[in-house]
């Protein structure tokens, strides 16, 4: 059966949430993100984009190219509501669809055409989502999930385009190769050094010299300039890491509020291992530099997900990574290689007491919100928590990068 595949996504998705909650936005510059200096632009209006603003650019200097932007800080919690009831449109209209960001869905409708027109149905979901949630979403429809976002960046914005089968190449031909998902910055720069301009050029190209240029990851080039990729939609997301970092307004070498910290990051995420029944065997320390060289370590641990067990070696980690005689610009951790399961007692080290606290604490974080309990030595870092489940089968929310 030939695959259909549906790319939806949400025009400057934090840019339109804001304007729905306020209506004296529309039409004007604006910027969501980081508001400090070291803040990032999570999200930016069109009206920013002619002065040469986009979203990943620091606030400071996005406010140098529009200065008339307005700047608001923006809450997840209430882009993931927004994402939400979208989500439930989708879910209630598609048999088999795959959220891979807050603002971006995948949906297979192979086989729809013998029922109801595919591009049809698509055009009368995409308005169904417009009318009841107020955002302005585009689509692309083709063969393959790669060739559909493309043609949703074409389509954009609030608009919708299909790539007929066989039409996949000379749609692609034209574009800037830029635009072929996993080209970013350094990839682009090196195709550029080639003199490759146009997605045309590297279709033309032996899939070898690719190869050559890029390794494995030439050969994924190729065969996507090329329109073929046969990913299938995943409806479900595994997580494989979990983690949390922080910037700071100002370079410190506040060694209790650095600890603080980790300590606060170091237990909200053993919480959320714990909440989604998932153990961690690797942990890791990030450090940042005023001078942005970056230092991390890591270390293989029995499988735990117990704050009494991480925090001690978390602060050992730290410990071996700081420099005393520069300024601390990020300080971050990372647990992977996560499986399912639950603690297990230390028959030596763990009382039933211990236990039952780990318990009673967990319970009143589901109910009061992950920053209701805290430690002592944690206070100074209350802003560090999280909105939802990470393990809820949902991807992870990507916003500026929030400030400490």
């Amino acid at each position: 059966m030939q695959k259909t595949i549906l790319h939806l996504d949400l025009d400057t998705f934090f840019v339109s949430v804001e304007r729905l909650l306020n209506s004296e936005l529309q039409n004007r510059p604006l910027l969501v993100g980081g508001t400090s200096d070291r803040g990032v632009v999570a999200a930016c209006s069109y009206e920013t984009r002619g002065f040469g603003v986009h979203s990943g650019m620091p606030m400071k200097m996005a406010k140098e190219l529009c200065p008339e932007a307005v700047v608001i800080r923006g809450n997840a919690g209430t882009y993931s509501k927004h994402s939400d009831m979208v989500t439930d449109i989708i879910k209630e209209q598609v048999p088999l669809f795959e959220k891979s960001s807050i603002d971006e869905f995948y949906a297979d409708l192979s086989g729809m055409d013998r029922f109801f027109g595919c591009y049809q149905y698509a055009s009368e979901l995409r308005h169904r989502i417009s009318k009841e949630t107020g955002l302005p979403i585009s689509f692309g429809l083709s063969a393959n999930k790669v060739v559909s976002k493309v043609a949703t960046g074409e389509a954009k914005p609030n608009n919708q385009l299909k790539i007929d089968l066989g039409y996949e190449k000379p749609f692609l031909a034209p574009l800037s190769i830029k635009k072929i998902p996993m080209v970013g910055d350094k990839t682009y720069q090196t195709l550029r050094n080639l003199g490759l301009r146009k997605v045309k050029t590297v279709q033309e190209m032996p899939m070898d010299l690719m190869q050559r240029v890029l390794g494995k990851n030439g050969e994924v080039i190729w065969k996507r300039a090329n329109g073929v990729d046969h990913t299938p939609v995943i409806p479900f997301c595994e997580r494989k890491s979990i983690s949390n970092e922080r910037t700071f307004d100002k370079d410190t070498i506040d060694v209790v509020k650095l600890r603080g910290i980790l300590i606060a990051m170091t237990e909200n995420l053993a919480f959320q291992l714990r909440r989604g029944e998932k153990l961690t065997a690797c942990i890791a320390v990030k450090i940042r530099y005023s001078d942005f060289n970056t230092y991390s370590k890591q270390m293989r641990i029995p499988y735990t997900s117990a704050d009494h067990i991480l925090i001690p070696k978390i602060l050992e980690m730290f410990k071996t990574l700081y420099n005393r005689r520069l300024l601390v610009r990020l300080v971050g951790i990372r647990f992977s290689h996560l499986v399912s399961g639950n603690y297990q007692i230390n028959l030596f080290e763990d009382t039933e007491e211990a236990l039952n606290l780990y318990a009673a604490m967990d319970r009143m974080r589901e109910r009061y919100g992950d920053k209701s309990v805290v430690r002592a030595s944690a206070m100074g870092a209350r802003t560090i928590g999280r909105m939802h489940n990470p393990f809820n089968g949902q991807p992870p929310i990507v916003l500026a990068h929030r400030k400490q």
